[in-house]
């Protein structure tokens, strides 16, 4: 599927902030977990940035479905949508 968005729906930036912060918040935890265990520095570094990955690129992932699928501008290839004006 083509995960493009209209230049209109990806303007604010409020929903692209939401996915580093849960991102973010995610990698902390994971992070704060891995110190209370016995692991090695570089060790944590890596468990907090592949959880940092795999949160932040699902969560994007899903951000840009919904961003594509409620859009009311009609630029998209195939949209069903009619555009609103």
């Amino acid at each position: 599927r083509d995960m493009k968005v209209c230049p209109d729906c990806s303007k604010s930036p409020l929903a692209f902030f939401m996915v580093f912060f849960i991102a973010s918040v995610s990698a902390f935890l994971t992070w704060l977990t891995l110190s209370y265990s016995e692991f090695e520095f570089l060790e944590r570094i890596g468990g907090s940035t592949i959880v940092f990955l795999a949160v932040g690129g699902t969560v994007l992932h899903y951000v840009l479905g919904c961003m594509k699928r409620h859009c009311r501008h009609g630029k998209h290839p195939g949209h069903t949508h009619r555009a609103a004006h």
